[in-house]
């Protein structure tokens, strides 16, 4: 059972419930987790910087909505005092980070207390989850399955109801992938809006650092606190979507996807539409080029980081991630250069291919949460490879730097979570979370 940002925060501040007792609670669900999303947990300053908060408020003094929450913090983002291991043997000597990522510190600012450090696909190179040192983190909706990636623990602990807040990052689909698997809401930001300084790099071109929650009201809360340093975590300020244009995207997005998948996101853009958006029906052919600029621009940059890893520590990594890592040697910097060349090309086409529209609206995957290991599955009657079905449909925002979330759809008790994905063309992360808000509402 998932928690609340707004009844946690409301709890906290009327005195219900202390920062204190809410973070050993805390500690204690991590501590029994059964999903392996627990990487460190760094139990002596979270109990400390509990106790201030509790002091704080006890003097009357308030920070926030996020005054006494819990926190927790994928684990290839720096948390000061606490080692960035990447889910990595590569890494498993590594030193204690210096300082705090640049967001993990406006949260601390904004009264949050950072728990730990939570589990991510092996150096957040991969979207399913279960490739790491510590082993596959699993699915709380079914252990047997993955929670997608690279984000996983940061989904696994919220969608478990471990933590109402968690930081991930999302290079093509890492925040809302995972999100999308375990039904929680994963929001990533525009590109550059959160600092990527002090994350372990895998596409400096294309990292996002993303917020992950139980809620569109709590990513809404967590937004404000962190796009303005003035923020007050009101959340969204302008309800409904009453003459919020919708483009649905056409042809490929459809293809080889879950029915179930198809059937949910349907009904959720008719739900939109009940509630006064307008819909339209858009074909987007520049967006079919994406996907192997994608793989050129992230594989050659991957590549440029770990170059001096692979050949010190070769041994250490996993057989999966070398399997994706190590031809990339091969590529070339006209390659690259031309890759780059054309992101800003398409860009623009898409750009142009979606004017008079604000967000868009399509499923974040092609697939439900797909069994732990394997490598395809059937859907619909066809074979379908695991990896590109969990890309395809969240990669062209990383590439197009537009702001995007998942937010889980309606589907019947027991069964799978399915992620429904808005983009904003002309919204940005305010407007995308009102679209969400509409969806989780109707």
């Amino acid at each position: 059972m998932t928690f609340s940002i707004r009844d946690l925060s409301l709890d906290l501040r009327s005195g219900e419930l202390s920062p204190t007792e809410h973070v050993r609670d805390v500690l204690d669900r991590l501590r029994g987790d059964t999903t392996n999303a627990v990487v460190t947990l760094d139990e002596e300053r979270a109990l400390a910087d509990a106790a201030a908060r509790t002091e704080e408020l006890g003097r009357g003094e308030w920070r926030g909505p996020l005054h006494g929450v819990a926190v927790g913090v994928k684990d290839i983002i720096d948390v000061e005092g606490l080692p960035t291991r990447c889910g990595s043997a590569v890494l498993a000597d590594a030193a204690p980070a210096e300082a705090d990522n640049p967001v993990v510190a406006r949260l601390r600012e904004a009264g949050a207390v950072v728990v730990g450090k939570l589990h991510t696909h092996e150096f957040a190179y991969g979207p399913t989850g279960d490739v790491s040192v510590s082993g596959p983190a699993r699915n709380p909706h079914d252990p047997t399955r993955i929670t997608g990636g690279s984000s996983s623990g940061s989904a696994a602990a919220v969608a478990a109801g471990h933590l109402a807040l968690t930081l991930g990052t999302d290079t093509g689909a890492s925040v809302r992938v995972p999100a999308a698997l375990c039904g929680v809401v994963g929001l990533k930001p525009t590109r550059g809006r959160l600092s990527t300084e002090r994350v372990f790099p895998l596409s400096d071109t294309c990292d996002h650092v993303g917020v992950l929650t139980a809620d569109v009201h709590g990513a809404s809360v967590v937004w404000d606190v962190l796009a303005r340093p003035d923020g007050t975590g009101g959340g969204i300020q302008q309800p409904g979507v009453s003459g919020v244009r919708i483009g649905v995207p056409t042809g490929p997005y459809w293809e080889a996807a879950d029915p179930v998948i198809v059937e949910t996101t349907r009904d959720a853009v008719a739900r939109l539409e009940k509630a006064g958006a307008q819909i339209t029906e858009i074909e987007i052919p520049a967006i079919d080029e994406l996907a192997p600029l994608y793989f050129t621009i992230v594989n050659a940059e991957a590549y440029a980081t770990h170059r001096d890893l692979l050949a010190a520590r070769r041994a250490d990594y996993q057989p999966a991630t070398l399997e994706r890592l190590e031809p990339n040697a091969n590529l070339t910097a006209t390659e690259y250069i031309d890759a780059q060349r054309a992101r800003v090309r398409l860009t623009a086409e898409i750009r142009t291919a979606c004017d008079g529209i604000d967000a868009l609206v399509l499923p974040t995957t092609r697939v439900r949460a797909t069994p732990i290991g394997a490598e395809s599955v059937e859907v619909g009657g066809r074979d379908v490879t695991v990896r590109p079905a969990l890309l395809a449909l969240t990669l062209p925002f990383n590439l197009t730097g537009w702001p995007a979330v998942s937010v889980p759809g309606r589907v019947d008790q027991g069964e799978l979570p399915v992620g429904v994905q808005i983009a904003g063309v002309r919204l940005e992360e305010r407007g995308v979370l009102r679209v969400a808000a509409a969806i989780e509402r109707s």
